[in-house]
């Protein structure tokens, strides 16, 4: 029998704590012996916190972890899914934006052989300014990493507790798992689950965090570059901004005064930043010549590939 764990960050969610409980438990009624709810308090100010202890009175299958101050989702994420006990872990919002009721199905994706299965919220109730950066970010990803999960952004996920437990996360790694994985070899299933317009409290990860997931997109890509002994794409952006610096330069000799300096100003920006691009160039095939760890993509890389494997002996 399977043993099912259900991670929720939660973040000043106090009216919905109790309403997710309630949720989760009609949805696995009947269907799943064996579960947990794993709620972290991601150092709320309201009365998430109280609210979530009390549902430990009265059911002994709900566990609360307790941050001191708020970390953030990924944080608050790792930290679920490193004290869950379940062999199989699903994260999910506590805005009652997910809808419970798919977790059943996610898991019966896990259990026909699969080792990630991904949410996708094709009818998505947000905002349309956050659905459209959405996907364009989940284009972006996807042109990236070149494998396409057409929801990264949507939590409610499913994965196998040895191939997701104790890896390292940070900024918004959580997105990037499946991707990650599934480059690794894992099996990769997508399905399209419900989302609902939130009920109560506003949604805490805003547009700041896009700068956030885009930071780590340049990370992962470059990483991702070094493990394949290729950076002939930085070296080609470098030689482009220099193209570009070079020339704001040359039009500055021919412009007004006014107008000079700001072309000049440009011009010098745009090469110091290929001549920084270049270095960083030299330095990442220098580093992957000497240091052959540094070809496993910060070891993430290797810890998959190495569960992977063992998830097929085990399966076989």
């Amino acid at each position: 029998m399977v043993r099912l764990s259900i991670v929720v960050p939660l973040y000043n969610e106090e009216d919905n704590v109790f309403l997710l409980y309630q949720a989760i438990k009609s949805a696995l009624e009947g269907k799943v012996r064996h579960y947990e709810i794993v709620l972290i308090d991601d150092g709320s100010s309201d009365a998430t916190f109280r609210r979530a202890a009390s549902l430990v009175e009265t059911d002994s299958r709900v566990r609360v972890v307790l941050f001191r101050r708020n970390y953030g989702q990924t944080a608050a994420m790792a930290a679920g899914i490193k004290t869950a006990r379940g062999d199989v872990i699903v994260t999910m919002d506590g805005d009652l934006q997910n809808d419970p009721s798919d977790i059943p199905k996610l898991l019966a994706l896990i259990e026909d052989g699969y080792d990630i299965a991904v949410g996708w919220r094709r009818k998505r109730k947000d905002d349309f300014a956050r659905v459209f950066i959405s996907q364009i970010a989940n284009r972006i990803m996807a042109r990236v990493m070149g494998v396409a999960v057409r929801d990264s952004g949507c939590s409610l996920k499913a994965y196998r507790a040895s191939l997701i437990q104790d890896m390292p996360m940070y900024g918004e790694m959580h997105r990037f798992i499946p991707a990650l994985s599934k480059l690794a070899g894992a099996r990769l299933a997508q399905i399209e689950v419900k989302h609902h317009p939130r009920r109560f409290g506003v949604s805490k990860y805003g547009f700041s965090r896009i700068y956030k997931v885009m930071l780590d997109i340049i990370s992962i890509r470059a990483l991702l570059s070094y493990a394949r002994h290729s950076l002939s794409w930085l070296a080609t952006m470098s030689f482009l901004v220099f193209v570009t610096g070079t020339a704001f330069i040359t039009a500055s000799l021919f412009d007004g005064p006014d107008k000079s300096v700001v072309d000049t100003c440009i011009g010098v920006l745009l090469v110091s930043l290929s001549l920084f691009l270049m270095a960083w160039t030299f330095l990442g095939r220098l580093f992957s010549a000497v240091e052959p760890g540094a070809t496993d993509y910060a070891a993430l890389n290797t810890i998959l590939a190495s569960r992977i494997a063992s998830l097929r002996e085990n399966a076989s």
